[in-house]
């Protein structure tokens, strides 16, 4: 019997009929096939960093991409790596470096493997810069017939539409082509600042700032901003010591402890909130892009986002606090706000629109579930997409009102996947039957 697999939170389990780790895309190619003679469905998993259920894989062939890691190549001219698509984000980045390059942008963990992470719309923060979805230039992708097709703009561009960011829906991804610049500096402006300040200011601080966010922390009026923008350098990166406290010990060891005697008294949470709101002092650094976007994030949780029009994000968040107050909601974990600018990937949560991510947590085993509920609704009133690898219960009706290209993907599914190999029951919520 097959060992079960747990995604990273621990929130989403599975018993997979069987486990299979091909070493090459023709292992893969008929791993796929053999799944099909069996009438098995298909899901390949990465690290488990979605908090969805959308690499669940009961009763189905489970793929993982353990082997699948090598740099394929490296085109300096094109401005382009071809990478595996298990190779986890932290390997590429420092693979990148150690030739000079880097990503334009990226989110803020480096766990996940790059398909696992681009499938499912992960993204920063940024002006001009969008999701690293956004960022590949080509995809090669084994088929429910176990055809290896590779796609780009001007080669199967249909499939490539839907494949960039295709939630594992259209077949497996076995490798992934992302643009490519020269590595570039990072400084990074973090500051606290009051909640009404910053949304005053929002427009002018997305606008001014190439990668701006922050953190609301509920219960209280104070935020944790942050600023990131290119440097000409020197480097200047944090202190060994100070990197340490700050972004180990404090954002983890100490959050963890705050976290459980929060969940074990949840009435002593505003006063933590208050203390943790005022641990983050001001702070300015300079160093390699990748180290400035990614942080450690070792305390485990749950997470609801939601994509709204970036217009619509002040009002949003004006409601969210207001929906806070008046609750009896006990919430240790800030609010998280991000931007990112229109982009043409079909299913990518800022499809067609500039957006504003709004990101809400609870610590594990926290019993604030409603807080998810309320949020969702007031997401929804706001036409809000939502992330699809952090937990929602919106539905094909609700998404294809709130996607212009949502008939356009499901109708490329039905082309290469009639029989459903790659279905779950998370994508038969949000794409149909």
């Amino acid at each position: 019997m097959t060992e079960v697999w747990r995604n990273w939170a621990g929130n989403q389990s599975a018993r997979p009929a069987r486990v299979v780790a091909p070493g090459s895309v023709e292992e893969l190619s008929a791993a796929v096939v053999a799944a099909g003679a069996a009438g098995l469905p298909v899901k390949a998993v990465g690290s488990g960093h979605s908090f969805t259920a959308i690499a669940a894989a009961g009763d189905a062939v489970l793929v993982r991409p353990d082997n699948l890691t090598a740099v394929r190549g490296l085109d300096r001219g094109a401005g382009t790596v071809t990478v595996e698509s298990g190779l986890p984000l932290h390997r590429l980045n420092r693979l990148l470096a150690t030739a000079g390059l880097s990503l334009t942008n990226m989110g803020d963990i480096e766990v996940q493997t790059v398909a696992g992470a681009t499938s499912t719309g992960t993204h920063g923060t940024g002006r001009d810069s969008g999701s690293l979805a956004a960022q590949i230039r080509e995809v090669e992708i084994v088929l429910a017939d176990g055809s290896v097709r590779t796609c780009s703009a001007t080669e199967d561009p249909e499939l490539f539409q839907g494949a960039r960011l295709g939630l594992g829906a259209l077949g497996v991804v076995s490798a992934l082509t992302f643009a490519v610049e020269p590595m570039f500096l990072l400084s990074a402006h973090e500051k606290p600042m009051g909640f009404d300040e910053v949304l005053h200011s929002f427009d002018d601080l997305t606008a001014v700032n190439e990668h701006f966010e922050f953190y609301w922390f509920p219960h209280t009026d104070r935020c944790s901003t942050k600023r990131n923008n290119r440097s000409q350098g020197p480097a200047a990166p944090l202190p060994r010591f100070r990197a340490w406290l700050d972004d180990d010990f404090l954002s983890n060891t100490v959050w963890e402890g705050a976290c459980r005697v929060g969940r074990a008294f949840p009435g002593a949470i505003p006063t933590i909130a208050q203390a943790a709101s005022r641990a983050w002092s001001e702070r300015r650094f300079t160093d390699e892009a990748y180290k400035v976007y990614t942080s450690p994030r070792k305390v485990r949780f749950i997470e609801m986002e939601y994509a709204v029009p970036r217009e619509a994000a002040t009002e949003v968040l004006r409601e969210l606090k207001a929906l806070v107050e008046r609750s009896d909601w006990r919430i240790s974990f800030p609010v998280e706000v991000r931007v990112a600018p229109a982009d043409d990937l079909w299913l990518s949560t800022a499809n067609g629109r500039d957006s504003a991510y709004i990101a809400v947590h609870l610590y594990r085993g926290t019993r604030e579930l409603s807080y998810f509920t309320e949020v969702e609704k007031l997401m929804a009133a706001h036409q809000g997409r939502p992330h699809w690898g952090k937990l929602h219960t919106r539905d094909a009706e609700y998404l294809s009102s709130v996607y212009p290209h949502f008939g356009d993907f499901t109708a490329l599914r039905d082309k290469v996947d009639p029989e459903r190999r790659f279905a779950n029951d998370y994508l038969r919520r949000v794409l149909g039957a």
